[in-house]
């Protein structure tokens, strides 16, 4: 190591922890998922929560119930912004406003991270790529599954080759489609449900999930091909209620389910190779190999700085190493080609075929 490197890393392990916390704003209070994540922020030891931009004085008074005195308030975020400078900011807005969000950061040098999924349209994702790329800055998306050992433990089981190659994914995910029409997410609920701002309905919620999953297990589609259900129109007038995807490759296929209508306990994730299955269901992990009986698949722990996206983003910045992976910008932009060709399917009733030109951006 360089003297001036060590110099440097011995002044900041005898600074006091909180000089030595990278500092994060919020950008909005506008989904749901806000409410699980603000409590540990509050109290991470990876990054300093200091401030918070809404509009919505409901949703203003939730926040400072959780945040306390010492975490200040805007209603301009590009105020908060210039005034605070945060290392990074976590947006919980609507997602057609994910864009803008990166295009006020990215020239302050400020790092990004985002509620699932990267936008609400792929021009979006990858304008806000390209935004990334030219100014130097990081942006992960927080998609849950990058941070659980079972999906890296089925990854590393297909690659052993053990089960010979996967020729078949299928994956079912949703819920009852009950969503709060008051309180702090009532907002949120108004946005879902929005084609525009959400960039679709249950196919954009989970489908979202899915579309990364057949990335990471099978690689880039050739094609997509979905199929929507408008089941209940008076609750979700503009936008579907499920969607069936199926994605093509060369010598596999990925039937994806999508559904704001399914009863609890309905869901799994299977697998199916030459030689074998995974499967989860309900958290549990299971492998067959031919014949024999299924056994409990092994998982090992992730290292520490893959212990949530907080923990991640630090690392990442404190590094200068990329984010990688499930919550890396190959993939995440990947996720929203995928669910445009979706719903171009959807209105076209036929199969979409995926640019050949972009196949390696979603293998890293």
């Amino acid at each position: 190591m360089q003297p001036t490197l060590v110099l440097v890393s011995l002044a900041i392990a005898s600074m006091p922890l909180a000089a030595q916390q990278p500092t994060m704003a919020l950008v909005g209070l506008r989904h749901s998922h806000t409410w699980g994540h603000l409590d540990h922020m509050v109290k991470s030891k990876a990054a300093k929560l200091v401030a918070v931009s809404e509009t919505d004085a409901g949703l203003i008074a939730e926040g400072k119930k959780v945040t306390g005195p010492d975490v200040k308030y805007f209603t301009d975020y590009k105020k908060m912004l210039d005034e605070v400078k945060p290392a990074f900011v976590w947006a919980f807005l609507e997602n057609n406003r994910h864009a803008e969000v990166v295009e006020a950061c990215a020239p302050r040098k400020i790092h990004v991270i985002f509620e699932k999924p990267l936008a609400a349209t792929y021009p979006q994702a990858a304008r806000i790529r390209d935004l990334a790329q030219k100014y130097g800055i990081q942006v992960l998306t927080n998609f849950s599954p990058a941070f659980s050992p079972q999906y890296y433990a089925i990854k590393a089981k297909l690659d052993s080759g053990d089960l010979g190659a996967p020729w078949r994914l299928r994956v079912t995910t949703g819920h009852g489609g009950v969503f709060p029409k008051s309180g702090k997410s009532k907002i949120f609920h108004e946005w879902l449900i929005d084609p525009v701002k959400n960039g679709a309905g249950a196919l954009m919620d989970f489908g979202c999930y899915n579309a990364l999953y057949s990335l990471y297990f099978l690689g880039r589609p050739e094609s997509v091909y979905a199929y929507a259900l408008h089941l209940r129109p008076n609750d979700f007038p503009q936008v579907e209620d499920g969607v069936t995807m199926v994605l093509t490759y060369k010598n596999a296929v990925a039937i994806l389910e999508q559904s704001w209508d399914l009863p609890p306990g309905t869901g799994g994730f299977e697998i199916v190779s030459y030689q074998g299955l995974i499967r989860m269901e309900d958290g549990k992990l299971e492998v067959k190999k031919g014949r024999a009986a299924a056994a409990p698949l092994e998982v090992q722990p992730l290292p520490p700085e893959r212990a949530d996206a907080i923990t991640y983003m630090v690392h990442s910045i404190t590094t200068g190493k990329p984010v990688e992976g499930l919550v890396s910008l190959n993939y995440t932009v990947a996720v929203n080609e995928i669910i445009d060709a979706a719903k171009r399917s959807i209105k076209e009733g036929k199969p979409v075929a995926l640019p050949a030109a972009h196949a390696a951006k979603a293998t890293h």
